[in-house]
């Protein structure tokens, strides 16, 4: 059992970006599916789904420009001990909004752009750049 799935499903797709694994397949659940679609709406994986024959999985097919990863950094800022809420006006810039924060707000996940401009604040998820 993990502590924090979320943190396990960022290292799974750390560890296998630096082995340049072409796929990584993490236990499914609703949240994971949802931060990994929003990796794929921002660019840094080229598809996610989830699997049909076993229900409890995610595929995520992993994106390399000139054989390198498409992130350099994926960390977890919120985590099961130390939540870390923002408003509105204090969301992250993530490498002066190069990079991307994933923030669960009230109306679900989003990245840090999107709820600025949705004036909307919430946990920091992670950040990726």
């Amino acid at each position: 059992m993990f502590t924090d799935p979320i943190a396990d499903m960022l290292t799974r797709i750390r560890n296998a970006m630096m082995a340049k694994k072409k796929e990584v397949v993490i236990p499914a659940s609703n949240l994971k599916f949802a931060i990994a679609k929003l990796l794929e709406q921002e660019k840094y994986v080229e598809g996610v789904e989830r699997s049909t024959e076993n229900h409890g999985e995610i595929k995520i097919k992993l994106k390399y420009t000139d054989g390198k990863p498409a992130f350099k950094a994926i960390k977890r800022i919120s985590t099961p001990g130390r939540r870390v809420y923002v408003g509105s006006d204090k969301l992250p810039r993530v490498l002066n909004d190069f990079g991307v924060a994933i923030i669960s707000t009230s109306r679900g996940l989003m990245t840090n752009k999107e709820a600025r401009k949705a004036k909307l604040g919430g946990e920091v998820i992670c950040e990726i750049y």
